[in-house]
């Protein structure tokens, strides 16, 4: 199936789901993503849910990263230019929610993406060889691209994997690993 048939799929599957399914199947998110050989790492960068189309709920995963002592790395979009910039979550740190309903930091604290070690990225869907569906717009490809290679890529999903995903572009950065609630995928 091609990404756009699969966009409007998983945005409909998503958007059937409860506040409760959806909280529950993040904590389940939560308990697999602690089975991932990542905690040596330093400076993961954390998506910020977005309430409204029933993202998984990361807030559990940003206050364990805290609890370990790692640095926590949030994004503000900039829609204009399609790009992110990424800020260091401090207690200082506020969160604001932007006109297009995505939660951001307001924070001085700016890092460069080859700093970055882990990425959670969201997503619609996945397929068996990693590949990812988003919104479209490719803000997370721009930003994966300007990482360092060994960055470790991981996407949170609620359903398991598309066996393929048709219309895969050059451009389209493959994650390294997926987590789903009922197990873990390793590209």
């Amino acid at each position: 199936m091609d990404k756009n048939n699969l966009r409007n799929l998983y945005k409909n599957k998503r958007s059937a789901l409860t506040a409760t399914q959806v909280s529950k199947l993040s904590l389940k998110l939560f308990l697999q993503t602690e089975k991932l050989p990542i905690w040596d790492w330093m400076n993961f960068h954390v998506f910020l849910s977005i309430e409204k189309q029933k993202e998984p709920l990361t807030q559990p995963l940003i206050d364990l990263l805290l609890q370990k002592n790692k640095t926590v790395i949030l994004s503000k979009t900039n829609h204009q230019t399609g790009t992110l910039s990424h800020f260091r979550l401090t207690p200082d740190t506020q969160i604001i929610t932007n006109t297009y309903g995505i939660p951001e930091p307001i924070s001085d604290f700016q890092i460069n993406e080859n700093e970055i070690d882990v990425v959670f990225v969201p997503l619609l869907t996945f397929d068996e060889s990693g590949n990812r569906v988003g919104y479209g717009k490719g803000f997370y490809d721009r930003f994966l691209s300007k990482c360092c290679p060994d960055v470790v890529k991981i996407g949170w999903s609620f359903f398991e994997a598309e066996k393929k995903i048709d219309d895969v572009l050059p451009t389209d950065i493959r994650l390294d690993f997926c987590v789903t609630p009922e197990r873990i995928y390793n590209f």
